[in-house]
């Protein structure tokens, strides 16, 4: 397994594959990795023979210095666990060399529409960074596949847009989210909780599981079945930031012409924010 820090040594390193005729597949990510990260790479095995990995911790997409500042940081251990896994490449620059002239005078891409609402609302300019970097990895690594995974529900959706509002020749493969045996998603955040926390915070996913249940009922207003799961959360020790249930497509407002739509928690446990959904599909008209 090649470890690489330079943009002009990774191109090289690609443009051997790409001369050999060997398809790419790329998961970007920003350390720390857990298993759900393992199955990302695994996913993107089955496509392509060759797979490489980023490990980069975007100063752009945070707007809290303090949650930059302490994102953990594994180096070691996340390559030792990519070498395992038979990853061929993993890219791990630094903040110097991906924003040579800091992050001000940056170009950016933004996809209208997704960067600013729900997610992007509580987090202003945390989607744009995302997309500006995934940008800039793409044209890195230039991979014929992309491994996603579907926990980071918005990111994912903005994701395939950009894509393919920027024709680029890349297959977005979104992989289910893995979770814990107690149900509860796989994340980087669930090492930051208590043995408490821990205890409690499957309850997220029971919460999204039953409002699952209900919104497919359609015996109620979202609005209330909102408020309800907020209480339960509520009652078991969350603080909720956020619960959203819109179009699967649009990530706007559920209507009638609906097919399919997605269920988005947030959740703080103690200081740790958690986030997890589900997507529904509506079996008839739903009331708003």
């Amino acid at each position: 397994m090649l470890v690489i820090d330079s943009p002009k040594v990774l191109r090289e390193a690609i443009k051997k594959f790409k001369r050999q005729g060997k398809a790419i597949c790329f998961t970007p990510t920003m350390g720390n990795l857990h298993q759900g990260h393992i199955e990302l790479v695994k996913q993107g095995q089955k496509v392509a023979p060759i797979s490489v990995v980023s490990i980069f911790v975007n100063p752009m997409q945070f707007n809290n210095p303090d949650d930059l500042k302490n994102y953990p940081k594994t180096l070691d251990a996340d390559c030792q666990a990519l070498e395992a896994a038979g990853v061929d490449i993993v890219f791990t620059p630094n903040s110097e060399v991906i924003y040579p002239n800091g992050l001000t005078t940056q170009t950016y891409v933004e996809v209208p529409g997704l960067c600013d609402c729900l997610e992007g609302e509580l987090r202003p300019g945390h989607f744009r960074g995302m997309s500006t970097i995934v940008n800039k990895l793409f044209n890195l690594v230039q991979p014929d596949y992309a491994c996603f995974g579907e926990k980071d529900f918005q990111q994912l959706a903005i994701i395939k847009q950009m894509v393919t509002d920027l024709a680029m020749p890349i297959e977005i493969i979104p992989v289910a989210t893995v979770r814990e045996e107690s149900g509860l998603a796989m994340s980087s955040r669930n090492n930051k909780l208590t043995e408490t926390e821990k205890l409690k915070a499957p309850l997220l996913a029971a919460v999204m599981n039953q409002l699952s249940n209900d919104v497919q009922k359609n015996t109620t207003q979202h609005s209330l079945l909102i408020a309800d799961a907020c209480q339960e959360l509520e009652l078991g020790g969350f603080n909720t930031d956020a619960i959203h249930i819109v179009d699967v497509q649009t990530l706007q407002a559920v209507t009638e012409q609906s097919k399919q739509a997605v269920i988005l928690m947030a959740a703080f446990l103690g200081s740790t924010r958690l986030i997890d959904n589900k997507v529904v599909t509506l079996k008839h008209n739903l009331h708003q």
